[in-house]
């Protein structure tokens, strides 16, 4: 097979170089139009539904909301888990799908579920809904606009009905949130004293405000010959007609809504408010849609901002337009990693042709690299692929075995060359037939062993393929990268390798070695035979090594994925619970004052706190997050300008923080729910039995060495002022429970009676209580209420009323209760500051029958990944013995391919040790890769053994052994300095924006490689010499496999 597919390729040459040409056209074309962005999505799927319960407190809408909906949502298929948390009048339910789960089926599956819940839910709450479908990452953009002239109504009705619909329609844009400013709406602010002096109550007020305005159809006139259509005006639009509205007649003369209220343009009650730099402003927040192309997306929000800058100019509004933008990221991200590639192949340039000291073939063998790299860039835009950081970081790693399947088949036809010219004169180098044939055995002499040694390689990254969760999602894409480019690479390597060295070499006189290669080899030659004299003393000190590096392993301290340098800061704080929003913007402009007073490089910041009035956050006034952009930096300066940070909040009296990146924030939301690196669920259904036992696990957890940012996610304590109706008093004034209810509700919250149309925009009627009347917790008792004969009366004769306490949300997860404890480490590693949390806590905290905790975030997920490279390395092991069973017939001889892992492991634990002595995922996804690139060389030098004694006819000795490792030598050299430059760039460049993850991974490899390519160039063929099977002749079986393959 093997022989034809290269026969046909030397046979029309021209044509393969033609095609090879037209992909790398092509593959620049794609490359160009490729979505990119950082990282692949790596959320699983999930949907948010959310649930409005206006003025229900948190026990109420657990009880009365989250749980019909969670019992509804159980049984939907392809469930992995369901979080809840109820706070005061909004439910927010995240259910999380199992990977593979078509996410637009999963939509369906549960908007057939929501349909059939909405019904039973009590009057008041609205139907449950599911949020818009977002990226991974879910921030497109987040920017300010501050403004002297405007007041915060006019400068919020602006962002709702012109910025927000103009960026909204933007194709990728899913939604847009605002904060800050203030809704506005018509008010009816009643005066609890011009009630009672009119002998009047909310209802009267209601009731009036509802007929005041409207808008309804009237129909239509149908004469002989015509249809006129009747159209009624009856708004009141503008709070000068509302006021003159009748309410009562009082001694004869009529009772209008201004003698009781005033009715004015007033700002909805706020859920949240927003500072930016500093100052009291608006901020809107953009997600991007499901699979859209972030920066795509971006650069056509950005210029639609740009269409807006003349309106925003003459509005007297000032434009922040970079809050947040995580484009910027992806952009230096795939610089960084783009440049570290672009760096990586130009070294390799220059090794091949240092090595080869001739343009032709070092061109033949780098062309091997656009030409792979091209075409897997083709296969995975097909796919619907990103090109992203992770995918650069599989193409950085398979160079190496690109370049080398070039390599062995430039050099073996080289060698076949120099050869057929030593027996022929220069004049008969034109018999054409003969060259064929030449070029045609060179080429196959060595691509049979090529074959099985790539697919194993490709079979030693299936580990990596299957594993599960976020890690899987983060480096599945960096596998199949590999794996693609090495599959192509192998396809060329049949084909338009030969096919140029055919065009370009066989007609021309081949060049001698150069003569420092020739001293090269004979360094070589001298130290293996000097080595193989003591290969007792060799192979002890070889195991030795290979022990102490598998004995150090287990001391090495464990991270689950590195810190992003992002550029870009959230700082989350929070104060106690019933903090006012007044309180918290305070305190944050304190805050915001000090980090653009205090700290260099920070170039803005802003402020949300609580939630946006449609938002998905279930923040309340007390809790708010900062995004700090800073200026470009160095991945060093950005540590420090973080420390910076924390030192800075940790000066704020009451407060709690934590300071994170902002893919951090989201890699630890898709873990587990929560941003914090370990964190602790205690399961019960008794809260206060939670709570006793989530304050006793913050004191264990507090207590532990490197410790940092301690928290109990949803402490009790906020302050309430209880209204319970007494039956008894309802009974004998009869008064029904529902109307003193919807009282209570419309004087403290507002009650929306009607809509205003004003052009395109529409506006609330609402009646509320006056400002004043709102602010005083005892005046509660005062509010006036009437029954339907007219008895009217206080409502503290109606009700108890009281100040306590309650909680401002209630968490669920599988819709069992539950308390949430997280902290951070400083200073230690995520992994055995967990070990230890896990030991002290089940021994210092007693937990009662029905009470358990569960574990999560890093920590976990790094044991998980762990867990599953270790399983699916075995189960990949089986299938790789299978294959070197069917390159090698000898026992002796696979064992001597497999005993080159130990030597490329000494090296990986050697280069961990160096750099921090940290394993995390990228270290370990690059000991699997290790073990692949060094299998294959091992698989090459042992099967040149083989081609040496079955097909050259040599006794296999001293002479074999010292004649097939100096003929391997150039290729093992090469491959390990192209492997080595290739991934230097990214080593060196560990810790900056892009080359985080894979700077750990890359390093461990370059370590391996020093290791193993010296041990597989000394040591390995001592231990053939002494323990090598090579005989002169096959047969049976194994030769009628052979045979298939060549055939």
């Amino acid at each position: 097979m093997l022989r034809s597919f290269v026969s046909f390729s030397l046979r029309f040459r021209g044509v393969v170089v033609a095609l090879a040409s037209v992909i790398v056209g092509y593959g620049f074309f794609v490359a160009a139009k490729a979505k990119l962005d950082v990282f692949p999505e790596f959320v699983q799927p999930q949907v948010v539904i959310q649930s409005e319960a206006p003025g229900l407190a948190a026990e109420q809408v657990e009880a009365l909301v989250t749980r019909p909906i969670e019992a509804a949502l159980i049984g939907v298929g392809n469930l992995e888990s369901v979080r809840s948390e109820s706070i005061q009048g909004l439910c927010v339910i995240t259910v999380v799908f199992k990977e593979g789960t078509d996410i637009f089926l999963a939509r369906q599956m549960l908007g057939e579920k929501l349909s059939e819940i909405g019904g039973q839910l009590p009057q008041g709450v609205k139907p449950p809904r599911m949020s818009a479908l977002t990226s991974s990452t879910m921030d497109l953009l987040k920017f300010g606009l501050l403004s002297d002239k405007l007041s915060p109504m006019a400068l919020r009705t602006f962002a709702d009905w012109t910025v927000r619909p103009r960026v909204l329609s933007v194709p990728g844009v899913a939604r847009v949130n605002v904060f800050g400013g203030e809704v506005r709406q018509l008010q009816i602010q009643v005066k609890p004293d011009r009630l009672l002096a009119y002998g009047l109550s909310l209802q009267d007020v209601l009731a009036a405000a509802r007929n005041s305005t409207g808008v309804r159809g009237a129909g239509f006139i149908e004469t002989a010959a015509q249809r006129i259509v009747i159209q009624t005006e009856g708004q009141s639009p503008t709070p000068e007609m509302l006021r003159e509205v009748a309410l009562a007649h009082h001694e004869g003369q009529s009772v209008r809504l201004k003698d009781v209220a005033d009715v004015i343009e007033g700002a909805e009650p706020k859920f949240g408010d927003a500072l930016v730099q500093g100052r009291p402003g608006l901020l809107l927040t953009m997600s991007g849609q499901y699979g859209a192309n972030t920066m795509e997306v971006t650069e056509a929000v950005e210029q639609a901002l740009a269409d807006l800058k003349p309106t925003f100019d003459a509005e007297g509004i000032t434009l922040y337009p970079r809050l947040h933008r995580p484009a910027t990221f992806i952009e230096n991200a795939l610089h960084n990693v783009e440049t570290s590639f672009l760096l990586g192949g130009a070294l390799v340039a220059v090794v091949l042709f240092l090595f080869l000291l001739d343009l032709r073939t070092a061109f033949i063998s780098f062309t091997a690299i656009p030409l792979s790299l091209l075409a897997a860039v083709i296969v995975l835009d097909r796919f619907g692929a990103t090109i992203n950081t992770m995918t650069l970081g599989g193409f950085a790693v398979a160079i190496g075995v690109v370049v080398d399947d070039a390599i062995i088949d430039v050099e073996n036809i080289l060698r076949r060359l120099r050869q057929y010219q030593a027996r022929k004169p220069l004049q008969h180098l034109s018999d054409v037939r003969e060259l064929f044939n030449v070029v045609l055995n060179a080429s196959l002499e060595v691509r049979s062993a090529v074959v099985y040694a790539t697919f194993i390689v490709a079979l030693v990254f299936v580990p990596v393929l299957m594993m599960t969760g976020l890690q899987g999602r983060f480096f599945a894409p960096l596998g199949t990268a590999f794996i693609l480019v090495i599959l192509a690479s192998l396809i060329v390597a049949l084909t338009v390798t030969p096919a140029l060295c055919f065009m370009v070499l066989s007609r021309t006189k081949p060049h001698t070695e150069p003569a420092y290669i020739r001293w090269l080899k004979r360094v070589h030659q001298r130290s293996l035979a000097s080595v193989s004299k003591q290969p007792l003393v060799i192979m002890v000190i070889a195991l030795a090594l290979c022990l102490s590096a598998a004995a150090t392993i287990p001391f090495f301290g464990g991270e689950f994925l590195p810190e992003f340098r992002e550029g870009h800061f959230v700082l989350q704080v929070s104060a106690i619970p019933g903090t006012s929003l007044g309180e918290l913007m305070r305190i944050g402009k304190q805050i915001s004052d000090e980090l653009l007073r205090n700290t260099q490089h920070i170039a803005t910041v802003e402020q949300q706190i609580g939630r946006a009035e449609m938002g998905e956050d279930t923040w309340g006034p007390h809790r708010s997050e900062f995004h700090v952009e800073l200026q470009k930096l160095p991945a060093e300066e950005e540590e420090k300008v973080q420390a910076k940070i924390r030192d800075l909040l940790a000066k704020i009296p009451g407060i709690q923080f934590e300071v994170l990146t902002f893919l951090g924030d989201r890699i630890g939301e898709t873990l587990s729910g929560e941003t914090a690196e370990v964190v602790v669920s205690v399961f019960g259904d008794n809260l206060d039995i939670l709570d006793q036992k989530a304050q006793e696990v913050a004191a264990v957890l507090g207590s532990i060495r490197g410790a940092a940012d301690v928290q109990v996610k949803s402490p009790p304590g906020d302050p309430r002022m209880a209204v319970r109706l007494r039956p008894d008093r309802l009974t004998q004034f009869g008064f029904r429970p529902l109307e003193v209810l919807e009282a209570v509700q419309t004087a403290y919250q507002g009650s929306v009676v009607a809509q205003i149309y004003d052009g395109s925009r529409v506006f609330d009627i609402a009646v509320i209580l006056a400002p004043d009347s709102r602010k005083d917790p005892e005046g509660i008792g005062a509010l006036m209420l009437r029954n339907a004969e007219g008895v009217r009366l206080p409502l503290s004769q109606l009700a108890e009323i009281y100040p306590t306490t309650g909680r401002y949300a209630i968490l669920h997860d599988g819709a069992r209760r539950r308390q949430t404890v997280t902290c951070n480490t400083r200073g230690r590693d995520v992994a055995s500051f967990a070990a230890e949390a896990k030991k002290k806590i089940s021994n210092q905290v007693a937990f009662p029958f029905g009470v358990y905790p569960v574990y999560g975030g890093t920590a976990e997920a790094q044991a998980k990944a762990r867990q599953e490279l270790v399983l699916h390395s075995v189960i990949a092991g089986v299938g790789i013995v299978l294959l070197l069973a069917i390159v090698f017939r000898a026992p002796r001889n696979l064992l001597l391919v497999l005993a080159n892992l130990p030597f490329a492991l000494v090296g990986g634990v050697l280069a961990v040790f160096a750099s921090g002595g940290l394993l995390s995922i990228g270290s370990l996804v690059g000991f699997v890769t290790l073990f692949g690139i060094t299998m294959r060389n091992s698989i090459m030098l042992i099967s040149h053994f083989e081609h040496l004694v079955q097909e050259e006819g040599m006794t296999w000795g001293l002479e074999a052994a010292i004649r097939g490792g100096s003929e391997r030598l150039v290729p093992i050299l090469m491959t390990a300095l192209v492997t080595a430059l290739g991934l230097l760039p990214l080593a060196i460049g560990t810790g900056e924006a892009g080359r985080e993850i894979e700077g750990p991974m890359a390093i461990v490899i370059l370590g391996g490689l020093i290791t193993s390519t010296v041990l597989n160039l000394l040591v390995l063929p001592t231990l053939a010499l002494r323990y090598g099977r090579f005989e002169a002749r096959t047969s049976g079986a194994m030769e009628y496999l052979r045979a298939a393959v060549h055939s």
